[in-house]
Formats: structure tokens, sequence, C-alpha cells
């Protein structure tokens, strides 16, 4: 009996918590979970009109085993296509990754709260322009008849083709994407020294610490644990970069230079039909991406 009336006293008290819980577990069940079923066409030779609708369709489509997988590993540009989505990454990482931190540190370091607010305006404001807005303005100035390379032919040099030539174009890609967000980026480190307890910089000035002293003894340890994290999650979404290479350049122009894993994905998909092999090469990128987040995951744990 107290057990029973034990219970009654926790539903009684906290059924409006489990109420507001409801709109949250739909939305996980019916945009996250139920969408896994779509996950059995990439054993099938999906037939999009073989029913009346998309799951019916799907039931209804033969079954072929690893058939896409097979067909994906064969392709000739599948290894092109993952080796640039590597290299882009790593590019992306080692390039811009230090930026926000960088940016967040010195904006962190102006005494005018005026300026300070006026410095992070201007630098999070790229981040709410579209990527044809930006492609829009990056046509303009580096283009092969922009403002820049105008400016390298009144001056005598050779124009430089930062859109035809394919190594030079992956740095624009790069630089264009941490332009565009690295003010936005540095929000979070800027909230995370916000944190850090200012007596230790009290303390650390009275010891006779400079400037760039506090900087990598206080700021920077302080912030590690969100350098983690944003590293982790930085990592993962450069292996699945898609709109910015899709809306500049058609599969991956020039020569296929940034023809990424999930350009090669909306391709199959949605201009050869071929519903099965996409789905096999998004199921491709989730276990590479898993297997990236584990080892991080592991590395993290050791450290700690």
């Amino acid at each position: 009996m107290h057990m029973k009336s034990g219970g009654k006293e926790y539903w009684k008290r906290y059924y409006p918590l489990y109420l507001m819980l409801i709109p949250g577990l739909l939305y996980v069940i019916i945009y996250k979970f139920l969408p896994l079923i779509g996950l059995t066409m990439a054993f099938k030779d999906f037939q999009i009109f073989a029913g009346d609708n998309i799951l019916e369709s799907l039931f209804l489509s033969p079954f072929v085993g690893i058939d896409n997988f097979k067909k994906l590993f064969s392709y000739g540009d599948f290894a092109h296509v993952f080796q640039n989505t590597i290299i882009i990454s790593l590019m992306k990482l080692f390039a811009l990754f230090p930026v926000p931190i960088i940016l967040a540190v010195l904006i962190s370091e102006i005494p005018s709260i005026r300026y300070k607010k006026t410095l992070q305006t201007v630098v999070y404001l790229p981040h709410f322009l579209s990527w044809v807005v930006v492609f829009g303005i990056l046509s303009t100035l580096l283009g092969s008849y922009g403002a820049v390379n105008a400016l390298l032919t009144d001056i005598g040099l050779q124009p430089i083709g930062f859109f035809s030539d394919p190594q030079v174009f992956r740095w624009t890609l790069v630089f264009s994407d941490g332009w565009k967000e690295m003010g936005w980026g540095s929000i979070i480190y800027l909230s995370a020294i916000t944190g850090i307890n200012g007596e230790l910089y009290e303390a650390a000035t009275i010891d006779g610490a400079q400037k760039m002293q506090q900087i990598w003894y206080i700021t920077l340890p302080g912030i590690s644990t969100v350098v983690e994290l944003i590293l982790f999650l930085n990592l993962n979404g450069a292996l699945q970069m898609f709109i910015y290479p899709f809306v500049i350049t058609p599969e991956g122009q020039p020569n296929g230079a940034t023809f990424t894993f999930l350009e090669k994905t909306y391709y199959s998909a949605f201009m050869f039909q071929d519903y099965g092999l996409a789905c096999a090469m998004g199921i491709v990128l989730m276990v590479v991406v898993l297997s990236l987040t584990l080892l991080q995951k592991k590395l993290i744990t050791r450290k700690r």
C-alpha cells in the first residue's frame, strides 16, 4: 500500500513535467526515428513509383542485398570525392579552427565596451549572409575580371585563377568559409572566456604575469573543454560539407576539385534517381562520422 501511495504521489507531483516532454518526444520519434525506416532503401532497387506513396514503394521495391554498396565502391569517382572531402575537411580544420579562438581572445582583451560591441557586430554579420550572396561578393572581387585580378593586371602581374585553378580554388573555398563563420564561431569562445574567474587574472597580475602569459596559462586552459567540443563539431560538420560547394561549383568544378561526398549523394538521388545508391552513400558517411566521434571521445577520455 505504501508503494502504491508513493507512486500516486509521485505522478501527482511530476505529471506536468512528463506532459511537457510529450512535444519533444513526438518530434524525436517523427523526425528522427521513423525516417530510419528509409535506411532499408540502401538494400533495395528503390522504385519511387512502385506504389501509391513512398512507404508503399519502399516495401514493394525489390531487395538487392549489398549490391548498392558494391556499386558505390566500384565507382571510379568514389575515391575522388571521398579524397576531396577529407582534404578540404583537413584544410578547414588546420587553417580555420584556431581563427575564432584567436578572434575571441583579442575581442575579450579590448577594454572599451563600445569598441568591443562594434567589432563583435562587424565580424558576426557575414554569418547571416546566404552562400549565394557570398558567392556574388567573391565573384565580384576574385573572378577572372574581378577587382583583385584587375589590380594585378594593372601592376603587371599575372591574374590568379581563384575559380579556375583547382588548388587555388580549394583555398578560396576554405578561407571564404572562414570569413563567413569566424565571427559566429567566436561567440561560444567569448562566452567561455567570460565564465573564467576574474580573480585568476588579478592574482596573475600581482605575480607579475604579462598579458600573453595570462592568455596562455589562464584563458586557453579555461576554455579547453569548449575547444574540444567545437573541434569535434567542426570536424563532423566539415565531413558533411554540402551547401557552399554545391552553390558555387556544379559537380565540383574546376576538375572536380571540390566535389564532396554529400554532393555526390545529392546528384545520385535527385539527378540520376538512384536512391538506393544515395542511401548507401549516406550510410557509409554515417559510419565514418560515427567512427571519428568514437575515436575523439576515446582520445578526450584518455587525456583526462
